[in-house]
């Protein structure tokens, strides 16, 4: 099992400079490398490779004094970067689908640094991290680095800088969580709702800092262009989104803990989120609830748990009956689900949540499940009962 560690490093100001001097130099290779393939290709019809590129990165170093004081091996790691989204590119045209073309790094879009070989230009001993040609760095461990250092990646968020450990824990023995499971209902108005009645209130995270983005937004507009006070203002502008972002994935790592910890089977919707961002009347507010952030981090934590989570076809959840099974249609104003054919009357979302749980005892069958399942009100006609 692959498992990553952040840390937080304090920097003095001297350090501060050689990282940023080293951030620099690195984007610039990106850059240089992604305009060697594209003048290749365009003149002469020839594709640069990785090789071609390591070559001549290697003649480089004895006449750039910026590239002779990079790491070779984190060097490398940066043109197989550029490697890779070319390969990513090429796929994604076979595919027919939006190719998404490399394009050159600006400053704002090159924020980190990775050491493919641990221990090569970069160590950590202690609270101390040890970075060539830049010195020795205070760490915060806030917690023990576990199993074995695999690559280690600098990266600088807003005005900060931290330390990603990629580590491998070899292979983990985890017994199969014996608790039962749910069904939960992503939504606006709560961040969601569960099979058994139970919502979490959406934090709105977002819409709460928008005064305070607006604000500096103005005070960025009103900068003379490529000066250096509109670049401190765009960096007070970034940390606004930093902390809108830090606090959503804290609490997309809390609610997903409490459910790993009290479900062993989570059932939820595979939602085309790229096509429901294009509704713009709510595009906000489904970019600021972060549900895709928030599934793939309820994923991580369920292998680690023992817990599975079960993706299926959202479409009808919220039109049919979860104890009758026809269908109500109702606006999406209308948020309470009354069943004119049976009777059963509660939230729209709760009974989206129970069709939701349903589907996915479908999908997985009794032997993911070993406890017995009965949906929440009199007169059922959906028992699922595993044994």
């Amino acid at each position: 099992m692959r498992t990553a560690f952040k840390y937080r490093l304090f920097v003095n100001a001297n350090q501060e400079r050689e990282l940023g001097v080293m951030l620099e130099s690195h984007r610039r290779l990106y850059n240089a490398y992604l305009d060697m393939r594209q003048l290749a290709y365009e003149q002469y019809g020839v594709t640069i490779t990785y090789c071609d590129c390591s070559g001549w990165f290697k003649h480089q170093r004895i006449s750039n004094p910026y590239f002779a004081r990079l790491n070779f091996s984190s060097a490398q790691a940066t043109m197989r970067r550029l490697d890779k989204a070319f390969r990513a590119f090429f796929r994604r045209l076979k595919a027919k689908e939006k190719p998404g073309y490399p394009r050159f790094k600006s400053r704002d879009r090159f924020e980190s640094i990775e050491f493919p070989s641990y221990g090569d230009g970069i160590r950590l001993n202690g609270n101390r991290l040890r970075v060539q040609h830049v010195g020795t760095i205070r760490v915060k461990l806030h917690r023990p680095v576990e199993g074995t250092v695999k690559t280690a990646t600098i990266k600088r968020e807003g005005d900060k800088w931290f330390l990603v450990l990629s580590c491998d824990l070899g292979e983990v023995a985890i017994p199969k969580s014996n608790n039962p499971p749910v069904g939960i209902d992503l939504g606006l108005k709560s961040f969601l709702t569960a099979s058994d009645g139970e919502r979490e209130p959406n934090p709105r995270l977002l819409k709460t800092q928008l005064p305070e983005l607006r604000r500096k937004g103005r005070a960025v507009s009103r900068k003379k262009r490529f000066g250096l006070n509109r670049r401190k203002a765009v960096g007070r502008l970034r940390s606004v989104y930093v902390r809108v972002r830090n606090l959503r994935r804290e609490h997309h790592h809390q609610v997903a803990c409490r459910l790993v910890r009290r479900y062993g089977l989570i059932a939820v919707e595979r939602l085309n989120i790229r096509g429901m961002v294009k509704n713009r009347r709510l595009a906000r507010a489904i970019s600021d609830a972060g549900w895709s952030g928030f599934i793939g981090i309820l994923k991580h934590k369920a292998e680690k748990a023992g817990a599975s989570v079960v993706e299926v076809d959202p479409r009808g959840t919220s039109q049919e009956c979860s104890r009758c099974g026809q269908e109500v249609h109702k606006d999406l104003s209308v948020r309470w689900h009354d069943c004119p054919h049976c009777g059963l009357s509660l939230n729209r979302d709760h009974n989206a949540a129970l069709n939701i749980l349903a589907r996915g005892l479908a999908r997985t069958g009794p032997a993911e499940c070993n406890v017995k399942v009965a949906l929440h009100f009199p007169g059922s006609r959906r028992v699922y009962a595993t044994e």
